[in-house]
């Protein structure tokens, strides 16, 4: 009973030191910051399916969370940029969705990815990629439906 107890303390220590570690985690060959990863396991405890890739700019993890695949951005002190989704085009506000109709006629939505600004939720903004026979676009749809062009893919 004596061994049993203490294998199990051992086994405790050692997970601790593991999770108490102070190196860089790797993802993949990008070294990812210490300080994003513990951000991340704070604030997507329970997220699934993890991936981090690493740029000169932000650490961008993607991962799975109740069923809905996101990606979050951290800068390189670690503090939560944003958070995107791909969502569905019948989820952007009814107004938007009638300009892009009007606007746009003869493109249709090929990708549409809502981005959740950290420093203020309320500013939720949509990127819709519209594309037709000739061309690819970029709108910005902001919090108050208004259909903005960002910019020409191809």
């Amino acid at each position: 009973m004596k061994k049993l107890f203490i294998t199990t303390a051992i086994a405790a220590l050692l997970s601790v030191n593991v999770f108490a570690s102070t190196k860089p985690v790797t993802g993949g060959d990008d070294n990812v910051s210490y300080l994003a990863v513990t951000k991340f396991n704070k604030d997507f405890y329970g997220a699934e399916n993890v991936s981090w890739k690493v740029t000169a700019n932000f650490q961008k993890v993607t991962f799975t969370i109740d069923g809905v695949k996101k990606s979050a951005f951290y800068n390189a002190k670690g503090d939560l940029i944003g958070i995107t989704q791909n969502v569905l085009f019948n989820e952007l506000p009814a107004k938007a969705r009638k300009e892009i109709a009007a606007k746009y006629e003869g493109y249709f939505a090929n990708e549409v990815i809502k981005l959740e600004n950290e420093d203020n939720f309320d500013s939720t903004v949509y990127f819709v990629d519209l594309k037709n026979d000739k061309e690819e676009l970029l709108v910005r749809v902001t919090p108050y439906a208004g259909v903005y062009f960002f910019q020409k893919v191809k």
